[in-house]
């Protein structure tokens, strides 16, 4: 058993060791790369299980990729699975901050460098708009959740400059409450059969 658990650390470590090189975007762009391996091959959570924890780490002050890296991995791995996952997230990061904090003066007026960039964040741009849609499959369940995302949406639009995001997701949270409380019973909303595979019974 202490085997199996300290292969799972080693696996967890190695990645989000691998997936933080390409966290731009603030971690969203890595949405898409941690449900193929979670969800699809590890099958260590369901596609549910993991948008709820996408919404959770989104919720929470920081960057989403660290969020989430923690949430996943204390769900698969306890505490240490969260330290495994967290420090494999942040191990590459910090080197290739300091690295480019040492080289950016000299090549950020390079046109070469500038044009990567300016692609890199087209990209970007992409692998967002794709990971919203991956996890819309799960999160709008309902035309209530339709309803919701839509007037979210146009007050994030037209409200951005009066209303802070965070007020928002207070105010979700709250609507899901009430929501809830008219909901009929739905097979989409009861929670995944337990896996025959342990997996921490106190966890999230």
């Amino acid at each position: 058993m202490k085997l199996h658990t300290d292969n799972r650390l080693v696996q967890l470590f190695v990645s989000f060791l691998k997936w933080s090189p390409v966290s731009f975007g603030g971690g969203y762009a890595l949405i898409p790369a941690i449900e193929k391996e979670v969800v699809d091959k590890k099958k260590w959570l369901s596609a549910e299980e993991l948008a709820d924890i996408f919404g959770l780490a989104g919720s929470f002050p920081g960057a989403i990729g660290i969020n989430s890296a923690m949430l996943i991995g204390y769900r698969i791995g306890g505490v240490a699975g969260a330290i495994a996952a967290m420090t494999g997230m942040l191990l590459p990061t910090f080197l290739v901050v300091i690295m480019l904090s040492v080289f950016y003066w000299q090549l950020h007026d390079n046109p070469k460098i500038e044009a990567a960039f300016m692609s890199i964040r087209a990209t970007v741009v992409a692998l967002i708009v794709y990971a919203a849609c991956k996890i819309g499959k799960t999160a709008i369940v309902d035309k209530p959740a339709a309803l919701l995302v839509g007037i979210t949406l146009a007050l994030l639009y037209f409200g951005r400059n009066i209303i802070h995001p965070a007020l928002l997701i207070a105010a979700g949270a709250l609507a899901g409450i009430v929501i809830g409380k008219f909901r009929k019973p739905d097979s989409r909303h009861r929670p995944p059969a337990k896996k025959e595979e342990p997996v921490y019974d106190y966890m999230i």
